[in-house]
């Protein structure tokens, strides 16, 4: 046997019919034949299973507990395995929450290069927003109303994991009184126990106050300890209203709006403090779609003219008993065509009667019974039903009734106002990941910074463009990183996979891909022929199952020629 080559012999996984076959290593290497001639059987099935099996028994029985058991294929030896990994096309995250950006981990460097070098504007009226004083802050708190009651609040811990003893210990220790944990008031003397796996927020008291013009000097020493505390942060909250957040750092001078310190976690659409706070980072909701409920429009309420869980009119049903009662109270026929009743008696149908009663005749097998009550309407009753069911056969039903739309707060960019407010070279992170592939790395060879921005980002820069070309290779130049992974082909999940792998430089590795070419244009076919070359090149071995003709023959042609 060569040292050089991976040494199969009887191998009788699935259709294989007891086959023996010796393969190079370091090369590219294409299985093709017909459709169920076992060349999925001989890649996946048998070494790449092998060489799994083999990596996970390397390791401690306790690690193995956490992976499971692995079968061993149906092979008598196979000889010459490395270390396997497999790009196949099964491996789509249906996360709604995963993107692009995520699943190539460019959008992790985006987030840093906006926190490290990015502009936050006023997300009102857009200026540029700056530090601000001590006295800046004092005059914001003497413009509240005389006689308001505040306190002054330092924000010592915001969003971590823990108990957070030790921080608690400190306060108690450095003569506080009071903290506010997660939204409520505690005295430090008594024993305050935090859930280890929840997210804490933890603010010291520092100061009570009634707002009149005397209290300038005492704020401002209130406001000024507070800062220490927590960088440069201070919470004012109105007693039975709401939290004012300033900062020594960011403030608009017109809008008197604060922003954080800027943080990586500031830009992440799956983190609280970046989140649209409204669609918590999902950019979507899932909501009544009307067409839907009102499929047909040339039918009556009585034949079926409106279609929704729970609305059915046969029978002596309580949606009949509600439909009768509508019909009764704004006079319209259940027998007229949908299209044709009047759009305010629509309206109370699908939304309801604002609080009008309906005089609803309720008929038994006990006799007749009446009784007053308003109508939610329908596409109301749906959406309440489907938030507070428990039942996911009820939530399935309901969602046939649904489509997606974009959050109205944030317009679809997952992100609060206040992250979208921040720009590097002019556009915020979501703009940028709405750029193809090919204009984000013609953005980023074409912005211009200060010598102290160029200086922080520029590593930065330079692994975001390497992974962007890395996609390029791959010839997936058309795709946006907002885009939702659960959208992608298995050709171009599993080109994504392939990128990584080339960003990662391993050497030594057993590669196998599953018809990497699968909805691939045929002027990128070179450039994906390309990438597996460079792969083998780095001192690897690639095996590919594949139909395609130029892939088969491409290691021996050149790349670069012209169609």
């Amino acid at each position: 046997m060569s040292e050089k080559s991976i040494v199969v012999k009887g191998a009788r996984e699935h259709n294989l019919k007891n086959i023996d076959v010796e393969i190079p290593r370091d090369k590219l290497v294409v299985i093709t034949g017909l459709s169920g001639s076992g060349k999925s059987s001989l890649a996946f099935d048998t070494i790449y299973a092998e060489g799994r099996r083999r990596y996970v028994e390397s390791l401690s029985s306790y690690a193995r507990m956490f992976l499971g058991q692995v079968e061993k294929p149906d092979v008598d030896s196979i000889d010459g395995l490395s270390p396997a990994i497999s790009i196949d096309q099964k491996t789509t995250s249906q996360n709604p929450r995963s993107t692009v950006g995520t699943v190539t981990e460019i959008y992790d460097y985006l987030r840093l290069l906006y926190a490290r070098i990015g502009i936050p504007h006023c997300p009102i009226c857009g200026r540029a927003i700056e530090q601000q004083s001590i006295d800046q802050i004092v005059g914001k708190v003497l413009e509240f109303e005389e006689g308001t009651k505040i306190q002054i609040l330092s924000p010592i811990l915001r969003g971590k994991k823990g108990e957070h003893v030790k921080i608690l210990d400190k306060a108690r220790k450095d003569g506080y009184v009071r903290v506010r944990v997660d939204g409520e008031i505690i005295s430090l003397d008594e024993e305050i126990k935090l859930e280890k796996n929840k997210k804490h927020n933890i603010e010291i008291v520092i100061d009570r106050l009634v707002v009149k013009k005397s209290i300038r000097s005492r704020l401002a020493d209130s406001i000024e300890t507070s800062s220490a505390l927590s960088d440069g942060l201070t919470i004012v909250n109105v007693i039975g209203d709401k939290d004012y957040l300033f900062s020594q750092k960011y403030s608009c001078p017109v809008h008197g709006i604060s922003i954080d310190d800027l943080s990586p976690r500031m830009f992440s659409f799956n983190n609280p403090f970046g989140a649209c706070p409204k669609c918590t980072g999902l950019g979507v909701f899932m909501k009544i779609d009307e067409p839907l409920v009102v499929p047909d429009e040339t039918k009556s309420i009585r034949q079926g003219g409106i279609k929704a869980s729970g609305w059915a009119m046969e029978g002596s049903t309580i949606a009949a008993m509600y439909m009768e009662a509508l019909a009764k109270k704004y006079d319209f026929s259940l027998d007229t065509p949908v299209g044709d009743l009047p759009k305010d008696v629509m309206n109370k149908v699908l939304y309801g009667t604002g609080g009008e009663k309906l005089t609803i005749i309720r008929k038994s097998e006990y006799g007749v019974g009446t009784y007053e009550t308003p109508f939610e309407g329908i596409i109301n009753n749906l959406e309440r039903r489907f938030r507070e069911t428990k039942s996911a056969w009820i939530k399935e039903e309901i969602e046939a009734f649904m489509s997606a739309i974009p959050c109205d707060e944030c317009g679809g960019r997952r992100l609060s106002k206040e992250s979208l407010s921040v720009t590097v070279g002019g556009l915020n992170i979501s703009e940028f990941c709405y750029f193809s592939i090919e204009k984000a790395i013609d953005f980023l060879d074409n912005l211009e910074l200060s010598e102290r921005d160029k200086k922080i980002s520029e590593l930065i820069i330079k692994e975001i463009k390497s992974r962007l070309n890395f996609l390029k290779s791959v010839g997936l130049t058309y795709l946006t990183l907002s885009r939702s992974s659960g959208t992608l082909s298995g050709g171009e999940s599993q080109r994504i996979r392939l990128a990584t792998q080339i960003g990662s430089s391993l050497m030594g590795v057993l590669y196998i891909l599953d018809e990497p070419s699968i909805g691939l244009h045929q002027r990128d076919n070179d450039k994906l022929i390309g990438t597996l070359k460079h792969l083998r090149d780095l001192g690897n071995t690639v095996i590919v199952v594949e139909h395609d003709e130029d892939t088969m023959f491409g290691q021996y042609r050149n790349c670069s020629r012209t169609r």
